[in-house]
């Protein structure tokens, strides 16, 4: 029995629905190959397509469907159908770093959804520009700037995604979409957090806070916790980071999300460096270290050498420094970390000095330095071990706050399944893939 266009295309969708997006499109393919006169039905293929692909990351082609998807729409006169494919069509843009062309196809989208007075249409829309304006940002960011110290152009970039950010919250608000404004608030922060509003960051990640908890999303609780953490490190209040730091850290073991566990430790291990608690830094360095190895991380790894070799220097245990500080240099000459491997060669010279140690760089070997004579030179070494202390204690500062990263609400999520069609028969047809609203 032949099968049709139609039945192929409904199991395609059932199957993107699990999660099997590789199988979907298979389906989907060979609906195509099967062919339909109904053009809603094949307008709708076109859009899975393109929504299945953008799971797989193969951009190009999630771009080649959705690009057909809008023709056919537009052939049609499906006003609705052309918004979301225009929709769809920014948000792939978006992630392949065409920003202009993104932010066409998003002000298209919301020129028809505001022209056939769809609010939620609109919702979606403004909440993708925020996207579109947030990554752009991002993607020109300077790696070595703070937050709020970034040049004009991400500032602009980012004050127009906060704007869009707010226009969405005001509809998704009348709409009464709690999910929708949990989402809105998280990348609200997130924008303010880089913008240097860090109380604005503050007020958005809790009120984004309070909504994961109704909605019992423990990932999304933990984003928060971990931006809000992130945000009072940068209002100095460093007791009240490592409480959102904690919070973060019980709520990826829950998860079993190794990963942020692993990061968690980071944060609260720096953050106890700056609070001078150094032996808590160093228990959670230690626990970061542990999670690195098990998970073959090597820059982690190296992250957690140079953060226990800080905080080992502060406490005055000079040789553990050292060979936590050996082991940083190992493997940024690994990884190739140049600028990692220039800070570690300063911790060792500096140990060096202090340890009264000579230091050979090619073979990375410790010999004694006959000539240091501690009865004379006491006071001298005293000032070295004070001077790198607080060198330690500056760099750890710029260090933690530059890596200090918001967790965006953004998902990779592409499309959403929407409802069907209106059908001018009574069988079903496959729902049109949704421009998203971000991660759920």
């Amino acid at each position: 029995m032949e099968v049709s266009c139609l039945e192929l295309a409904l199991e395609g969708e059932r199957l993107c629905k699990v999660g099997d997006y590789r199988a979907g499109v298979s389906f989907f393919e060979a609906a195509i190959q099967v062919g339909t006169e109904d053009l809603q039905v094949l307008s709708a293929i076109y859009s899975q397509l393109g929504n299945a692909y953008f799971h797989l990351h193969d951009y190009a082609k999630a771009l080649e469907f959705h690009r057909h998807d809008l023709t056919l729409t537009r052939t049609i006169g499906d006003l609705l159908g052309e918004a979301k494919a225009s929709g769809n069509l920014g948000n792939t843009l978006k992630v392949l770093g065409r920003f202009d062309e993104a932010v066409v196809c998003c002000q298209r989208h919301l020129d028809i959804a505001r022209d056939i007075s769809d609010k939620v249409g609109q919702a979606r829309a403004l909440y993708n520009f925020g996207n579109v304006y947030h990554a752009k940002g991002k993607s020109i960011c300077w790696s070595g700037a703070e937050p709020g110290d970034f040049p004009e152009e991400v500032m602009m970039a980012l004050r127009k995604a906060a704007e869009y950010y707010e226009a969405n919250l005001a509809i998704v608000k009348e709409l009464g979409d709690r999910a929708a404004q949990g989402r809105t608030y998280g990348n609200l922060g997130n924008t303010h957090y880089l913008l240097g509003n860090f109380r604005r960051a503050v007020a958005s990640h809790e009120q984004r806070l309070l909504i994961a908890k109704e909605f019992g999303d423990r990932s999304a609780e933990r984003r928060a916790y971990c931006n809000l953490g992130n945000a009072y490190i940068f209002l100095g209040e460093f007791e009240v980071a490592a409480e959102h730091y904690k919070r973060t850290l019980q709520l990826a073991r829950q998860l079993k999300d190794r990963a942020v566990e692993a990061q968690a430790c980071y944060s609260l291990g720096n953050t106890y460096t700056l609070l001078q608690d150094y032996e808590r830094a160093i228990d959670y360095h230690l626990k970061h270290l542990i999670i690195a190895q098990d998970l073959n991380d090597r820059i982690g790894e190296g992250r957690a050498c140079w953060s226990l070799g800080n905080a080992h220097t502060a406490l005055g245990n000079h040789d553990q420094a050292m060979h936590f500080a050996e082991k940083h240099l190992e493997i940024c000459r690994e990884t190739g970390d140049r600028s990692g491997e220039l800070t570690a060669r300063m911790n060792v010279s500096d140990l060096q000095t202090v340890l009264g140690l000579s230091y050979s760089t090619n073979n990375s070997t410790l010999s004694e330095n006959k000539e240091v004579d501690y009865n004379q030179h006491g006071r001298l070494v005293n000032l070295q071990v004070a001077c790198l202390i607080l060198r330690v204690l500056s760099v750890l500062t710029l260090f933690l706050r530059s890596r200090s990263e918001a967790q965006d609400e953004q998902t990779t999520q592409h499309g959403e399944p929407g409802p069907a069609r209106p059908q001018a028969q009574s069988k079903q047809q496959p729902g049109r893939a949704q421009p998203p609203d971000g991660q759920r």
